[in-house]
């Protein structure tokens, strides 16, 4: 589909290995590529207006995937466990939240003595190696045969520990969504986790992210991961530019390169809650004991997703009756 600028813990004794659910070349607005190829972006932020055009589409095809909330939410015990509510500021954009999965982040400085202004898109980066995924208790963090990283809505538990390991910080949690309304809502998560998923759904089809597609710039280019990042070197090498997201994280699947050092951009930016910062970020998995607890965990994040499927299912039979 095209875009118009304007318009725009009960889960799985099944198998242990289980079944985390499964969502199932360098271009701009094509078709993009078979399910087994991992797909890759490369952001030239020195093209970036802030035009807010990605923004918009973003919000636009993805809004089907927001959360609506029951309301009023249950009480939480503890009581330390708080409410996460955007469903009445849906309309924010400077940030990321719930409803705002990719945002315009703005730097200004001076560098080398000259003045700069860089406008940066953020959302996600689709780590290779993402700690989300592999740490989520519930199985509910997944990445794909393309790279992509998301968050299967139904089984998450809003636990926040995707989160809580992202280096980023990137997810946002919405409460009075979600399976652990059926559980224990007043004991079990707080919600639903929700962050960008690089749309995709319109990858599925051969169709292109709406943020890429929609661009009036074409800042974004996506293909396959070698080709995007070859692409991404030279650039910076022909530019005299400085390449962010090929190490970080141990490795991601999104690429900026910009005119500025990343850490200087960093200094420049304003960071906080649904603000990532733009610093070097070591690869966590290099420590035994977090690696280690990777490789454990799996079978168990198998079984627990395999229960909240079932669970799942046996709650959507009950509510059809």
């Amino acid at each position: 589909m095209k875009i118009n600028r304007r318009h725009f813990l009960a889960s799985g004794l099944i198998a242990a290995g289980g079944i985390v659910a499964a969502p199932s070349t360098a271009r701009t607005g094509a078709e993009v590529s078979p399910d087994n190829v991992v797909l890759a972006t490369l952001l030239d932020i020195s093209k970036c207006i802030a035009c807010g055009a990605c923004v918009e589409a973003c919000r636009e095809v993805n809004g089907h995937k927001f959360p609506r909330p029951e309301k009023p939410f249950p009480i939480m015990y503890p009581a330390k466990v708080k409410v996460a509510d955007w469903s009445e500021r849906q309309d924010v954009d400077d940030r990321l939240t719930p409803y705002n999965w990719l945002y315009i982040q703005t730097a200004e400085g001076e560098y080398n003595g000259r003045s700069f202004e860089l406008h940066i898109p953020r959302r996600c980066l689709h780590c290779q190696n993402p700690p989300c995924a592999n740490l989520c208790p519930w199985g509910a963090a997944y990445k794909d045969s393309r790279g992509i990283v998301g968050i299967n809505d139904e089984i998450c538990l809003g636990g926040a520990k995707c989160k809580d390991v992202c280096p980023w910080h990137i997810p946002e949690r919405q409460t009075g969504v979600g399976l652990y309304l059926k559980l224990a809502p007043s004991f079990a998560g707080n919600g639903v986790m929700y962050k960008c998923d690089r749309c995709r759904d319109r990858v599925a089809q051969g169709e292109t992210p709406a943020c890429i597609e929609v661009c009036p710039e074409g800042v974004q280019s996506i293909g396959p991961r070698d080709e995007i990042l070859a692409q991404a070197r030279e650039l910076a090498a022909r530019t005299g530019g400085f390449l962010y997201g090929d190490t970080q994280n141990g490795g991601t699947n999104t690429f900026y390169v910009s005119p500025v050092p990343f850490d200087v951009l960093n200094a420049a930016v304003e960071q906080g809650p649904g603000k990532p910062h733009l610093a070097s970020v070591g690869n966590p998995f290099v420590k035994e004991e977090l690696l280690a607890r990777a490789v454990y965990a799996a079978p168990l994040i198998g079984v627990v997703a395999g229960v909240l499927h079932l669970v799942r299912g046996a709650t959507s039979e009950d509510n059809n009756e």
